[in-house]
């Protein structure tokens, strides 16, 4: 029997530094249980990428976006295959998509400015064309291009290194499961409440019984718990949601399904694992 590949989930930010580094966490899964291995943070996206280009089998899920909805791509004439789509995107500068997307939205009636992918209503995530709170659309175009370069399988989208898998996940489609609508992190100091903390330990506590449709649990150690609940940015928790639903992935893989649980979708926009 061979061993199952490493999860990963990645709560990912497009401008990590010290303070607010891309976190992964790393873990396997075993019948129905999934175990957190280690957390790792990167302070640099070039350390992130070489991290990304290490010869090791894994099943990841990366919360950022990894394509545009092609009603946009479509209205801006850009490219309507993935790869092609995704490497004109890469060429702009981060001004550039503010000012394309910000000419798009004005032009368009109040309480439809953002073109949607497919997948945002059942997923309940952001448009990947929003350029702040939050700025998905620059997590997408400083995150795809390094899983591109590091020559990874996106499945439904691009087909490279079969090995190393990486979907597009959401914690907090996983986190609206476990606890509704209850806000569990802040980057802000000032917002990092007691209440927080304990909407923190009440995800958790579901996700180690397994009180959720992915029909997994969580292992942690008492330290893990521990380091989870008192990261009160959430970034740490956010990573091991992802690799909950990577592990869920694996799981639909393992079963049979070449995709990855992932439905037939539009090859250029993609799907959130699990939505």
């Amino acid at each position: 029997m061979t061993a199952s590949p490493l999860l990963v989930g990645c709560d990912f930010s497009s401008s990590p530094s010290q303070r607010k580094p891309i976190v992964v966490a790393l873990g396997h899964a075993k019948a129905g249980r999934v175990q957190l291995q280690s957390l790792q943070r990167f302070d640099t996206l070039t350390a992130f990428a070489d991290w990304l280009k290490q010869p090791q089998a894994w099943v990841g899920g990366f919360d950022l976006p990894f394509g545009l909805p092609r009603e946009l791509v479509e209205t801006l004439n850009w490219p309507t295959d993935w790869l092609p789509c995704m490497q004109h995107y890469a060429a702009l500068s981060r001004a550039e998509i503010r000012d394309t997307f910000k000419a798009f939205c004005d032009a368009r009636p109040v309480g439809g400015k953002f073109a949607h992918r497919a997948t945002d209503t059942p997923a309940g995530s952001s448009p990947s064309m929003k350029w702040v709170n939050p700025p998905v659309a620059y997590m997408l175009h400083a995150g795809v291009p390094l899983l591109i370069e590091a020559g990874v399988t996106l499945p439904r989208l691009h087909t490279a290194d079969t090995s190393r898998i990486a979907l597009e996940a959401y914690p907090g489609l996983l986190a609206r499961e476990l606890i509704g609508n209850t806000s569990y992190k802040s980057d802000d100091k000032a917002k990092q409440t007691p209440e927080r903390l304990i909407a923190r330990k009440q995800l958790l506590q579901t996700l180690e019984v397994g009180q959720t449709r992915l029909g997994l649990r969580l292992k942690l150690t008492h330290a893990q718990h521990d380091t989870l609940v008192d990261d009160a940015s959430g970034d740490s928790l956010d990573a091991v949601l992802c690799m909950v639903q990577a592990a869920w992935a694996q799981a639909q893989h393992a079963a049979g399904d070449a995709h990855y649980g992932l439905p037939a979708c539009d090859p250029l926009e993609g799907w959130i694992v699990s939505a």
